[in-house]
C-alpha cells in the first residue's frame, strides 16, 4: 500500500514525521523530532515517539491530535527517516563519486612495475 511521508506539529507542541496512508487517518511509524542547539547552529535529534520507553518505531497517532501539516519535508529528512526506520542506509544517486567515464588507475604496461 502507498503511504506518504509528512511532518506535522501535535495539539502538544511536538514536532513529529510519520506516514501517512498506511492506516486511514493515522501516523504510523512516528519519530519525534527535537532541536538541538550546537557550537555551529541547530541540529535535529530523531527519536522513536515512545522514547525512553519505547525504543522502536512502532507508534501510532490519529491525525486528530495534528495541529499543523507541513507543506513540504525536506528529502533530507525523508532520507535519514527512512533509515531510521527502516535500519538500511539509502543512496543519495549515482555510485559514489565513481569517475566512470574516465576510469583512470592502472597505467601500467609492465606488469614488473606494479610489482616492485
Amino acid at each position: 500500500m502507498a503511504y506518504e511521508v509528512k511532518l506535522v506539529k501535535l495539539v502538544s507542541g511536538d514536532m513529529v514525521i510519520g506516514k501517512s496512508g498506511v492506516e486511514e487517518g493515522k501516523l504510523t511509524e512516528v519519530a519525534a523530532l527535537q532541536t538541538v542547539p550546537t557550537q555551529q547552529g541547530v541540529q535535529m535529534m530523531m527519536l522513536p515517539f515512545g522514547y525512553p520507553f519505547e525504543q522502536d518505531f512502532d507508534s501510532t497517532i490519529s491525525l486528530a491530535h495534528v495541529l499543523y501539516e507541513y507543506k513540504s519535508c525536506p528529502e533530507e529528512l525523508k532520507t535519514k527517516y527512512m533509515e531510521s526506520i527502516s535500519n538500511l542506509t539509502l543512496s543519495t544517486g549515482g555510485l559514489g563519486g565513481m569517475n566512470l567515464q574516465n576510469p583512470g588507475g592502472g597505467n601500467v604496461s609492465d606488469i614488473s612495475k606494479l610489482l616492485k
